[in-house]
């Protein structure tokens, strides 16, 4: 039976995993590179301990994903006290947060969908059930209080938050911004912009 090696956690070998798929891709990754990466034998079948195959591994990833956009996505909305382009810059740190923190697995997504089309839409859903409908309900929220006017909440807080998550995606694919602006210069656009659409009063 193989032994686990101190230190090694399924943390670890998600992140190293994850790392190695994002860089030399998932079929060109097997299971002893993955080991190596974190200090294992190869062919000791130490990760075997902990998840019964590679797509294990990914599949592990994307639910991490979830697990941490829904978290944030809820502390986003969470206080009410704000003023709106508070609010507004604490979404779009949120956001950002959540995409930089799982670049290599969105690289992954994007490059390899067609390869696990089931998996990457449970994290599709995830980012849609959190971002996207707690975007639309901070923007419905706000307007039945007044404090902004916008006739479709959803549509309004979809076309927001995909100029929002336009920036870090095409820094994650090209290594370039929107009009190569760095991104304090493209958040406080974004904040102005979203004020102003949504009408926001104060």
């Amino acid at each position: 039976m193989a032994r686990s090696t101190p230190g090694v956690t399924r943390q670890r070998l998600i992140d190293e995993a994850i790392r190695l798929f994002s860089t030399q891709g998932y079929a060109a990754t097997s299971v002893a590179d993955i080991q190596v990466a974190c200090g294992l034998t190869p062919g000791s079948g130490a990760l075997y301990k902990h998840f019964p195959s590679k797509r294990a591994l990914l599949e592990a990833a994307v639910h991490r994903h979830f697990e941490k956009t829904a978290a944030r996505s809820h502390a986003a909305v969470a206080a009410q006290d704000e003023d709106g382009r508070a609010a507004l810059r604490r979404l779009a740190n949120v956001v950002w947060d959540v995409i930089d923190g799982d670049r290599d697995l969105i690289r992954i997504m994007l490059r390899e969908f067609d390869g696990f089309p089931e998996l990457f839409e449970q994290m599709w859903q995830g980012v849609l059930a959190n971002a996207y409908d707690q975007g639309a309900a901070w923007v419905s929220a706000e307007r039945e209080r007044g404090a902004l006017d916008v006739a479709d909440p959803e549509a309004t807080a979809a076309v927001l938050l995909a100029s929002l998550t336009y920036f870090p995606l095409l820094r994650v694919l090209i290594g370039h911004t929107p009009g190569d602006l760095d991104a304090e210069r493209f958040l406080a656009a974004w904040t102005e912009h979203a004020a102003s659409t949504l009408k926001l009063r104060g």
